[in-house]
């Protein structure tokens, strides 16, 4: 399945691949500040970053006993628990799967420096279920620790492991198993799911040289089981949107249209200040309700008898990255839900470790 505007004219490439290699967002809004805006932030407006307090991280993020299905779910089921910050437990079609696995203690590419994990993880990385398939949106240390990659590879050899353009090698040099790579509107079924790249505003790199070498993406799942369809259309269950790490773009309606049903859609609604900085590749809370809300009205043209997905947050409450108030992002994604006029019951605000259950 593809999106009527997936694919470039014969002899062209697509338009988010560079004609030198690698990578770009291909719409107006996304180009990011660049080096000088790097610098203006770090050294003008942070002069040596925001003032952490461990004990108002604590309060304001309490940890849930999880509850998802052990050892698996059944086929028909569909869970997502939050492991803290991108990092999600999914379970679909009967599979266990892992999106974008941090369990380190910082995202950084050295164990004495960088962004530090102030909340546990929701699920010990020891404590986790039979992992089937591993996905990745993009390089980042935030989303790709190599800490994390090395663990599950050995405790889950099993496992399938699915990752944009470019990302393959980087797990592999970490221990993973050889990864499946997808571009931008391709699907691919793996075991019992349908598996589906999609867009994404942001950008790649793991250090000085390889900016944009990779790709980005989000992620659609569903399981393609007959005994978990839509009984009286034969269609697919309702998934999971996952959108990766993400700016607010146009492509949300494409996607709704090419993979909908969504019973989910897990969108950032953290890191997102300075907004004159941030703003091409993190959503604040309101550019979040704003794609949930293309995603969800496109849904809605096409699937006009089943529900709107569940907005759930993440991308917010481990990591301190970004200067907005520790506390703020999940007061002003209420708030901005609030505004919208959507269901008080169609939010989802995870605590570490909580479950969410399809209806």
């Amino acid at each position: 399945m593809t999106a009527p505007d997936a694919t470039a004219p014969e002899g062209r490439a697509p338009a988010h691949h560079r004609p030198d290699g690698g990578f770009r967002n291909p719409w107006p809004g996304g180009e990011r500040a660049g080096v000088g805006g790097l610098l203006r932030w770090m050294l003008v407006e942070r002069r040596g970053g925001p003032v952490v307090d461990p004990a108002r991280i604590a309060a304001a993020y309490p940890r849930a006993t999880p509850a998802f299905d052990a050892p698996r779910a059944r086929p028909a089921a569909l869970t997502a628990t939050w492991i803290g910050h991108s990092t999600f437990l999914l379970q679909v079609g009967g599979w266990n799967v892992l999106v974008d696995p941090v369990f380190g203690p910082r995202a950084s590419p050295v164990p004495f420096a960088g962004p530090r994990r102030y909340t546990a993880p929701g699920i010990a990385l020891d404590a986790l279920p039979p992992i089937d398939l591993v996905l990745h949106s993009h390089d980042h240390y935030d989303h790709l620790d190599a800490r994390s990659v090395r663990a599950l590879a050995a405790r889950h050899p099993a496992a399938t492991w699915v990752c944009p353009l470019g990302v393959a090698g980087t797990l592999a040099a970490l221990g993973a198993p050889v990864a499946e790579e997808m571009d931008w509107w391709q699907t691919r079924d793996v075991g019992p799911l349908r598996v589906g790249c999609v867009p994404a505003q942001h950008f790649s790199g793991r250090g000085l040289g390889d900016r944009d070498r990779s790709l980005w993406c989000g992620w659609t799942l569903h399981a393609r089981a007959a005994d978990v369809a839509d009984v009286a259309g034969g269609a697919p269950a309702p998934g999971i949107f996952y959108s990766g790490d993400t700016g607010l773009h146009p492509e949300f309606a494409a996607i709704a249209r090419a993979h909908a049903p969504f019973a989910l859609a897990l969108l950032p609604i953290g890191a997102y200040a300075p907004r004159w900085f941030m703003r091409p590749v993190h959503c604040d809370p309101d550019d979040a309700v704003a794609a949930y809300a293309a995603l969800a009205d496109a849904q809605a043209e096409s699937h006009p008898t089943l529900p709107p997905p569940t907005l759930g947050g993440m991308h917010f409450g481990t990591f301190v990255l970004t200067d907005e108030p520790v506390d703020e992002p999940p007061k002003r994604t209420r708030a901005a839900w609030v505004r919208a006029g959507r269901a008080p019951d169609g939010l989802w605000i995870p605590t570490h470790g909580e479950t969410w259950r399809a209806r």
